[in-house]
């Protein structure tokens, strides 16, 4: 018997066309983020999230230089015609073969061989190049989410050229949903603003250590009916855990002292309620009505299951209400 409440996995509308759950399944450590996984260990963490009840995986080619896309199309393949699951998946990092590197290890992050590089391109060629490998590598022949990926340093060519092609894909029905994902809000805001897009994704900045989004996206997306994926939601890992360790990362480096003792005071506030830490880093997001979903990465079976448990966690509204008073989270709108 099923341990999980499938039926608390609600779901939302994103877009014209996509319905999606509102706890999705990263999949940046299929790729092999920072240590190597297996490929049983991936099948198994997509199988334990589709069997509590996740119908959305969040993949892209940099992660692994597409290892996580190839391995997500292996756990998916049984589900490949379920109308319910929703794939996304991200352009604007070409792979560029370099087998001469074969032999090195990748530098960016992956434990994977430097078999290809990744190039920054937004242009048509360059989207529509990477749009086909995606494909391939997923065994699909549509996208249901594409996003453009941390075009920060790319914004005229991503704007212009780079969501150009995304709406003619969606036009040609090769996708049904187009965004762009990043790490900052100011310009996700600007693509909500200027662009005909249906969903963004956002990392890290609508967390309860950081909700500086409030003061530009997420007003506008609500504005717009431009739905917001929120990624990110331990900062890089210093939310992650019920005790705060003293070597706590955020944003991939050591966490300051100062953010530890926050977080730490946050923690102290949801053990009084029955709650924990990362329970209420991963329900945090979905208060805000701009929201769709939150999406958590997992490297095996442990870790998805541990992903539904702290979703489905009844959290009290005493712990909201407290940490607001506290100064700790600013208030969602009514």
């Amino acid at each position: 018997m099923n341990r999980f409440r499938r039926h608390l996995i609600r779901t939302r509308q994103l877009g014209r066309r996509v319905e999606i759950t509102e706890l999705g399944l990263g999949t940046s450590p299929f790729g092999n983020l920072f240590h190597e996984t297996t490929d049983a260990d991936t099948a198994e963490a997509t199988a334990a999230s589709w069997d509590g009840g996740v119908r959305y995986f969040d993949t892209a080619p940099h992660y692994g230089l597409g290892l996580a896309e190839r391995r997500l199309a292996v756990a998916l393949n049984s589900h490949r015609d379920d109308p319910a699951c929703v794939v996304s998946t991200k352009v604007g990092r070409r792979l560029v073969p370099t087998p001469e590197n074969a032999h090195r290890q990748d530098d960016d992050g992956f434990a994977v061989p430097a078999t290809h590089r990744r190039e920054f391109d937004f242009s048509r060629d360059g989207i529509l190049r990477s749009v086909e490998e995606s494909l391939a590598r997923l065994g699909r022949d549509d996208i249901d989410i594409l996003y453009l990926h941390d075009p920060d340093d790319h914004w005229q060519q991503a704007s212009t050229s780079g969501v150009a092609t995304l709406i003619e894909l969606r036009d040609q029905g090769v996708v049904r949903a187009i965004g762009a994902g990043m790490n900052q809000s100011a310009m996700l805001a600007e693509f909500v603003r200027r662009c005909d897009v249906d969903v963004v994704m956002l990392a890290g900045r609508y967390t309860l250590l950081d909700q500086s989004a409030l003061d530009d996206l997420l007003p506008l997306a609500q504005q717009r009916g431009v739905g917001v994926v929120a990624a990110g939601v331990y900062n890089s890992g210093l939310l992650g855990r019920d005790v705060v360790p003293d070597d706590a990362h955020y944003e991939y480096r050591p966490a300051p002292p100062e953010l530890v003792a926050r977080a730490r005071e946050i923690a102290a506030i949801c053990r009084r309620h029955g709650a924990t830490l990362p329970q209420a880093a991963v329900q945090f997001p979905l208060r805000h009505p701009a929201v769709t979903a939150v999406v958590v990465g997992a490297r095996d079976a442990a870790q998805a299951a541990e992903n539904l448990t702290r979703y489905q966690a009844e959290l009290p509204a005493a712990l909201w209400d407290e940490l607001e008073e506290a100064g700790y989270l600013r208030p969602p709108p009514v």
